[in-house]
């Protein structure tokens, strides 16, 4: 474990290691001070960033974060590395990385290099190079990365935003359901998919779910996929007992423990991707794995310590999930990114900081990723840090956003964004629906020709009998 040393303003500050190094370099994170690694200053984080600015990206390859004995996700991650699509950077420092991607974002076919370095990168690489991009930077590089996936509808093509469409309700009532269903999809929301948090583990009320949610698919040709997001394990229950399953739906976290406390395995979720590809029931891909992150999870799992017995940057894990998530080549990938509460992102500052990392992270590993923009209600924060991160997202090209009926999602008791938020940041930045699912709008005389919703009176609609009528 080799030691790093900066002096700044006449104090000299030590790093053991390259997991101190990171922690310390991280911006001011609530949960790294929970955790006792983050910086005790802003002098001690300036020379951090400083010492991994001068870190070579070779050192990632040579020096763990967490031990590959212990570990299967740095197994994994280190296993699958590729060699020849580092190359082009592997001469270079943290701070070289930093530098040639900002100078790559401007190229007009910067997507497509950034896209074949990809497998080349570590998610600690990413970790680091984020660490020291500012705000202004993580957009510019985001938003030239195009990250597809498909399954009845394209995600993240330039120019688009998608949507989940989140119906959740606290006693998973079919009618209310429903009603929320109806209410997203005359707001133009569902194109990256209808997601349903359930409000218990029974397998047959999750059936019902996916049920109804098929029914009105089948009924109105609405080319959306479903999710209903119980335990993978249940998934693949459902699968084997004929349930219209669309997409098999796991939190996952950047190391082993983390992810034995959601009770999973990498095995676990090969057999979900298995199952679920081998029922063919996408239309324009096949992508069907749908995975969710949120800085502090391992930490919240007492599954974030590193070499050394060391505890590693929220951060840092939260770019290895992306790692885990990469293998299984997902449908889509999203950070929850204020939901675990202000014990790991304590403001609005931290929560936005953090969202704009996370889409960079994940887009730049070669993830489809969204964002569901989110804060608890006892966090420093409020809409107008919500907004002003959707819009930053919107800018940097995130695939998809979560929302909820009218920001408030009364099951899961969290505040998220509304489908007038995101008609609204659609509009603004000049920025579509997934092209299948526009074409479906059109089709409905929903929508215009430039991909705005129509205003429609939401009960004398075809669209409102044939919803509420269907669960009725």
């Amino acid at each position: 474990m080799s030691v790093r040393t900066r002096s700044v303003q006449g104090a000299t500050y030590r790093f053991d290691g390259l997991v101190d190094l990171l922690a310390k370099a991280t911006p001011k994170r609530s949960g790294d001070e929970l955790a006792g690694c983050a910086a005790s200053s802003a002098a001690e984080r300036v020379a951090a960033q400083w010492a991994l600015a001068d870190e070579p990206l070779m050192t990632f390859l040579n020096e763990e974060v967490v031990p590959y004995e212990t570990d299967e996700v740095t197994r994994l991650i280190m296993d699958q590395h590729d060699a020849d699509a580092f190359a082009p950077v592997a001469s270079l420092t943290v701070g070289g990385l930093r530098d040639w991607l900002l100078e790559v974002a401007t190229r007009p076919d910067a997507s497509r290099i950034l896209r074949a370095l990809a497998p080349g990168l570590t998610p600690e690489m990413a970790a680091a190079v984020s660490k020291l991009m500012s705000v202004q930077d993580l957009i510019c590089v985001s938003r030239a990365i195009e990250v597809t996936s498909a399954f009845r509808t394209t995600l993240g093509l330039s120019g688009t935003l998608a949507t989940r469409l989140q119906p959740n309700h606290p006693t998973d009532d079919l009618a209310g359901v429903s009603a929320a269903i109806l209410d997203g999809l005359l707001m133009g929301s569902g194109d990256a998919v209808v997601g349903i948090n359930p409000a218990t583990d029974s397998p047959q009320a999750a059936a019902d779910l996916l049920k109804l949610i098929d029914d009105i698919r089948q009924q109105l040709a609405i080319p959306i996929q479903s999710c209903v997001l119980t335990h993978v394990t249940t998934t693949i229950g459902l699968i084997e007992a004929g349930a219209p399953v669309d997409l098999p739906f796991q939190s996952i976290a950047g190391t082993q423990k983390a992810n034995a406390g959601f009770g999973v395995t990498l095995d676990i979720l090969r057999e979900a991707d298995e199952a679920a590809r081998s029922l063919h029931r996408g239309t324009v891909g096949d992508q069907v794995m749908y995975f969710e992150t949120g800085q502090g999870a391992a930490l919240s799992a007492e599954g974030h310590y590193g070499v050394g017995g060391r505890p590693v940057d929220e951060q840092t894990l939260e770019a290895r999930a992306y790692g885990v998530a990469r293998a299984f080549d997902p449908l889509l990938l999203n950070t929850v990114v204020g939901f675990i509460g202000p014990e790991y992102l304590h403001d609005g500052k931290q929560i936005i900081r953090a969202g704009l990392e996370d889409n960079f992270c994940g887009k730049l590993l070669g993830v489809p990723m969204g964002v569901d923009v989110c804060y608890t209600n006892h966090a420093e924060a409020d809409d107008d840090d919500m907004d002003a991160l959707l819009t930053l997202l919107g800018a940097a090209g995130t695939n998809y956003v979560i929302c909820v009926p009218g920001t408030d999602d009364i099951m899961l008791g969290y505040q998220s964004l509304s489908f007038h938020n995101a008609l609204a940041v659609r509009r603004t930045l000049g920025l579509r629906p997934a092209p299948e699912f526009e074409a479906w709008l059109l089709g409905m005389e929903m929508a215009d020709a430039a991909g705005h919703v129509l205003p429609r009176d939401p009960l004398g609609s075809p669209l409102s009998r044939l919803v509420l009528g269907g669960a009725a």
